[in-house]
């Protein structure tokens, strides 16, 4: 499965959520440290989930990118 994830970048680092997992979250230094901690992140909450015996979600938000004139 392929979960939509949503990159932040701050002042000092960068942050992912994904909006289907509420909860499931990453910080890391750089963009790509960051992808590899919210997929580990996804994993981890996943794992947690199954083992509580809770219902999998599936993927369902999308992104898209918007011009503005």
């Amino acid at each position: 499965m392929k979960y939509a994830v949503v990159l932040e970048k701050g002042k000092r680092n960068y942050s992912a959520y994904v909006p289907d997992l509420p909860g499931c979250v990453a910080t890391g230094k750089t963009k790509a440290e960051t992808l590899r901690e919210i997929g580990d992140a996804i994993a981890f909450h996943l794992d947690g989930m199954k083992q509580e015996g809770l219902p999998i979600p599936k993927p369902s938000a999308q992104a898209e990118y918007v011009n503005v004139a």
